[in-house]
């Protein structure tokens, strides 16, 4: 009879998965990288904005990084499936340290040497995206044991929540303290943590695929495996299009000058709030995380979250908005946690870098696509009409969704057996 598994003792308890040594490693490796990563963006947007004056330049920075990113975010699927994981992350990992340290030696010259040194770095972060992306779930799902993987997605979203949080301010107060140099120095201090904490983490076996299959069959094998599965590509399609149609955070200014007449102290409260909602369910999720009936569940916080915007949308008053968008910001938790559950237990290993990659860009998309969306939308109804409208649109997708995907609806994440 084989040996117990140290953790098949204790998986009702929340803490059991931070017994692995590994995993915690990986966790600080992404607390760490996440608030670097997070203050580096903050950075280079007020250097960008103070070389330039000019608001476009902030638009054309998120796009220099995201084109790359996304555009590469098959391949690195397909490279995740057939490589050795480890490798792929620490070489992106030593990617961001040596941008991290050429931002560093460029900000006391950006002046006589003007932006475009500073968007081809942003750029090279977006390749190295492209990879880790897809390989870092991929790669968890290597670590931790099968019956811990939804403590694990709880545990890895609830300290990224909280370091893409902190990490702008952390940035911010160093910006304003030390200047640029010392933003970027600190985040360099914080990649190198990452990377020293990586290192720890011991290879794994490489997945299995097919030598020689030519690279676009295996592209076309990652997308056809994430089509032919309700549970798959109806989860993306919710993510996608309850952000694409409801999402209100590329408004969230002009609620809070022109509609809610708060100031810039107002937006900062009403940026924060959905996030606050956000952490806060994923750090329950750690000790209850999501298992029979997950797939109802994730149904009706999409649904939950469209209601909230359309509350946000139809709402003049300060605390009202803010509380519809922290009860929002949980309802996307809650789908959160299940989206990335269901991409870890549904997906064989060997196709785990794909079916990510996927997901990656679903989600990438409506992030990009939504905002432009929430202007278009904004300009043609009304800031608040469009987002109200917003959120009943969001309902509606709900209920085609429940309607067409059946095993999504009946979808259980307590059998681990299941995958």
């Amino acid at each position: 009879m084989s040996a117990p598994s140290p953790v098949s003792g204790d998986r009702a308890s929340s803490r059991a998965v931070l017994r692995l040594p590994e995993f915690r490693a990986m966790l600080l490796a992404a607390v760490c990288s996440t608030l670097a990563g997070r203050a580096v963006a903050l950075t280079v947007a007020y250097q960008l904005y103070e070389l330039t004056r000019d608001p476009l330049t902030l638009g054309l920075l998120g796009l220099v990084e995201a084109i790359p990113a996304l555009s590469l975010a098959l391949i690195g699927g397909v490279v995740a499936d057939r490589s050795d994981r480890r490798r792929i992350l620490l070489a992106t990992m030593l990617v961001e340290v040596v941008c991290a340290a050429l931002f560093a030696l460029y900000a006391p010259h950006a002046h006589a040497s003007g932006i475009w040194p500073l968007l081809a770095l942003i750029f090279t972060l977006g390749v190295a995206r492209g990879f880790s992306d897809p390989t870092q779930p991929a790669f968890q799902a290597q670590v931790v044991p099968g019956e811990l993987l939804l403590r694990a997605t709880a545990w890895r979203s609830s300290a990224w929540q909280a370091a893409a949080i902190a990490g702008p301010a952390v940035g911010g107060v160093l910006y304003a303290s030390v200047g640029p140099a010392g933003a970027y120095t600190f985040a360099l201090a914080l990649f190198l943590v990452s990377l020293g904490c990586f290192l720890y983490v011991k290879p794994k076996p490489r997945p299995r695929f097919t030598p020689g299959e030519p690279l676009l069959h295996s592209v076309k094998e990652g997308l056809a495996f994430v089509l032919q599965r309700q549970v798959l590509v109806g989860s993306m399609a919710l993510d996608l299009f309850s952000v694409l149609f409801g999402g209100a955070v590329a408004l969230l200014p002009v609620f809070a000058s022109d509609i809610l007449a708060v100031g810039p102290q107002g937006l900062g409260v009403l940026v924060a709030a959905p996030s606050v909602g956000a952490l806060g369910v994923m750090l329950y999720a750690t000790r209850h995380p999501p298992g029979r009936q997950a797939g109802r569940t994730l149904l009706l916080a999409v649904a939950g979250f469209g209601v909230c915007m359309l509350v946000f949308g139809l709402s003049r008053n300060f605390a009202l908005s803010v509380a519809a968008l922290v009860a929002a910001g949980l309802f996307d938790g809650i789908s959160m946690v299940i989206r990335s559950a269901t991409l870890q237990l549904k997906t064989p290993d060997h196709m785990r870098g794909r079916v990510n990659a996927v997901s990656g860009m679903f989600i990438g998309a409506s992030n990009e696509l939504g905002a432009f969306e929430s202007g278009v939308a904004a300009r043609l109804l009304g800031t608040a009409r469009s987002v109200w409208l917003g959120g009943i649109v969001t309902l509606l997708v709900v209920a085609v969704t429940a309607a067409l995907a059946p095993e999504l609806r009946a979808m259980n994440l307590a059998d681990v057996d299941e995958a």
